[in-house]
């Protein structure tokens, strides 16, 4: 039993699969970050255009 408890205490797999988790979760909230900034960049220019055409 206590061998056992030993075992599971040191085995990282679990910590390594929680580290991955939250670079993807940091990695996914900087994307989505990045393409509403970008994405509100583009719909300024094109209101601009459309608001200078006859």
């Amino acid at each position: 039993m206590w061998s056992s408890i030993v075992k599971v205490a040191k085995d990282e797999e679990g910590a390594t699969l929680v580290e991955y988790g939250l670079m993807l979760m940091l990695i996914m909230v900087v994307c989505v970050g990045a393409v509403t900034a970008i994405g509100l960049t583009v719909n300024s220019k094109f209101e601009s255009c459309a608001s200078q055409w006859p």
